[in-house]
């Protein structure tokens, strides 16, 4: 078996790095080259659960890096200390079977799905902070902690970020992750198999079990009655438990009041739909993933038009990118209007808080002093409202800033008029329609 030298494996690791920045993990550094025999690079790992992770998602990454530094073409193994042959690993596949350290049961870790990769906005800061804290401490602080909010707004990336973070920390931890339908399914099957005393066993004992879409468990009695023995045997042994549903524990429907105080025992965390500010975020990083340099009035274009969640900013820059490559053209603001099969516009213009307030006068027909007074009523309320929620679109001013205009009011109300609205506009198309109509007028105006 040959040698490899160790400044050459420093190179497959460092060309690794550069090319696939979301498949590092903080162990990698105690990764070691075996040697190369056959034409393959045996790389040797700690334990079985970096073995798992870089069997499942590194090895086109060390194949492609080591081809590039080395100039051959090898192919790479990786192996751990007490490997079980692969025979003998299919053979102990049982599904319900203790999990195995770092074994996502159902649903794999997407390799790009980490802490890192996750923006952070005024949306999402609570929920992302509160997952931080329990891969610090798991099992002693938010447990349970339960996130919730609609489709595409990040929930599934970071209950594998949490993943991700605990098995570089201690790769030996036995994660449960997958999704309720997929708990649903294996009950049933173990039923059926006559295996529920297995099911049990693999369940009860995890480190950590995360299960999203737990709004799904109201469908079965039986099935919310394990899962309810088993959120108990957990939770009593201090094992982290982390859940994520579309909606908050006391609008699921039909689920027990029991289920419901459980739920709610740790912390309950929402996320909500993206901020102007934190959609162009969004936008860049993923700009900056793809290789692609679009001026700013593009980007925001993109992120004044889709504004419902990240896959669908995702979708919207596949296409635009799709139809650059098609016409063989840069990305620029007429793309981007094709693309999203918007109709020419002219350039953003600077909007002024003057004018937001002047529009709100004129589509509520109130007054200029309703939006600066005291008043609280809903047909004053809900414009001022409205105007904070344009003005942090439209403007550069701070929260306090725009609380000042709206009669004083500090950032903490301008935050929770910008929820309210962003709520009102996802769950009501009248509503959306005409914010719609006011925020074209407010680009359109002379």
């Amino acid at each position: 078996m040959a040698h490899i030298n160790e400044v050459v494996w420093l190179d497959i690791l460092a060309c690794v790095r550069d090319r696939q920045p979301g498949l590092i993990r903080g162990w990698f550094g105690q990764l070691k080259p075996r040697g190369l025999s056959g034409g393959v690079l045996q790389i040797a790992s700690a334990n079985p659960g970096q073995r798992r992770y870089l069997q499942t998602h590194c090895v086109g990454a060390f194949v492609e890096a080591a081809q590039s530094v080395t100039g051959r073409l090898i192919s790479v193994a990786f192996e751990s200390p007490n490997q079980t042959p692969p025979s003998l690993e299919a053979e102990r596949a049982d599904p319900f079977s203790t999990p195995a350290a770092s074994d996502a049961w159902g649903l794999r870790l997407n390799a790009e799905y980490t802490f890192d990769n996750f923006v952070v906005g005024p949306c999402n800061r609570m929920a992302q902070a509160s997952c931080i804290a329990i891969c610090q401490s798991p099992g002693n602080g938010y447990n349970p902690l339960f996130v919730y909010g609609s489709a595409g707004l990040g929930k599934t990336h970071l209950l594998q970020a949490v993943c991700h973070r605990v098995l570089d920390e201690d790769p030996g931890q036995r994660i449960v992750y997958l999704s309720c339908e997929s708990f649903v399914n294996h009950f049933v099957e173990a039923v059926e198999k006559g295996a529920v005393h297995g099911f049990r066993h693999r369940y009860r004992h995890a480190d950590m079990l995360l299960i999203d879409d737990v709004q799904f468990l109201a469908r079965g009695d039986h099935t919310r009655d394990e899962f309810f023995h088993t959120f108990n045997s957990l939770y009593q042994e201090q094992k982290q438990i982390v859940l994520t549903a579309d909606c908050s524990p006391t609008d699921i429907p039909h689920l027990e009041e029991r289920m419901i105080s459980r739920f709610k025992w740790g912390l309950v965390a929402r996320v909500d739909s993206p901020c102007l500010e934190t959609r162009l975020a969004i936008l860049q990083k993923k700009l900056r993933q793809r290789g692609l340099d679009v001026p700013r009035d593009a980007v925001l274009n993109i992120a004044s038009t889709v504004r419902s969640n990240s896959r669908e900013l995702e979708g919207a820059l596949n296409r635009i990118q799709s139809l650059a490559q098609l016409e063989s053209r840069p990305i620029d603001l007429a793309l981007t209007q094709k693309a999203l099969n918007q109709d020419a516009a002219p350039e953003f213009r600077s909007v002024r808080v003057p004018d937001i307030m002047g529009l709100l006068t004129s589509r509520y027909g109130i007054k200029l002093s309703d939006l600066t007074g005291r008043k609280r009523s809903r047909s004053i309320v809900l414009p001022r409202q409205v105007g904070m929620y344009l003005a942090r679109r439209f403007t550069q001013h701070s929260l306090a800033e725009i609380g000042g205009f709206f009669g004083g009011r500090d950032h903490s109300t301008v935050l929770h008029a910008n929820r309210l609205v962003d709520g009102k506009r996802n769950a009501d198309q009248e509503f959306r329609a005409r914010l719609d109509e006011m925020e074209d007028a407010l680009r359109r105006a002379p």
